[in-house]
């Protein structure tokens, strides 16, 4: 199954991590692939600490009003053929993070992520984030939930908070 977690809401990444939580506890092998973080976050830690593989493939840079360098491009383009082996190897739950923003700022080409489903073997749970889901991707969903923001902190100046944003 396909599940799609977008909108321009908090919470698409710690849904994720939720369910990689709880099927952790139902003895599943989970790997979750993040795509443009490269920091250590807590759910990250926290992950990590219960065996659940955390892959991260970002440049640690912005990309706003930049084209992605060939290296950021190769990191995306890594990220998605280890978790095309983590499924070949018997992953139960693959947890593909912000991709939505690795094809839309032209990390990966979306017929890239396409191939990379098809291949999806039965029984294995694909998770999808990231804001912007593209509506191919959306179509191929067998659950899609879309958070929409009502109200942020941000919105009064609050900045990020350790252990509750990241």
């Amino acid at each position: 199954m396909i599940q799609v977690y977008t909108g321009d809401g908090k919470g698409k990444t710690t849904a994720a991590f939720g369910l990689a939580l709880r099927a952790c506890g139902q003895g599943l092998k989970v790997e979750i692939f993040q795509f443009l973080k490269k920091e250590a976050s807590g759910e990250v830690k926290a992950a990590r600490k219960l065996g659940i593989g955390v892959h991260q493939y970002g440049s640690g840079s912005w990309l706003i009003d930049r084209a992605p360098t060939e290296e950021e491009k190769r990191l995306a383009g890594q990220g998605l053929k280890e978790a095309a082996a983590a499924m070949r190897n018997g992953c139960q739950v693959v947890i593909l993070d912000e991709i939505s923003h690795a094809i839309n700022l032209g990390l990966l080409p979306l017929s890239a992520l396409l191939g990379f489903i098809e291949t999806l073997p039965a029984g294995v749970e694909l998770v999808l984030t990231g804001r912007a889901m593209p509506e191919e991707l959306i179509a191929r969903a067998d659950l899609v939930t879309e958070m929409r923001e009502v109200k942020h902190p941000y919105q009064k100046g609050v900045t990020a908070r350790r252990g509750i944003e990241y």
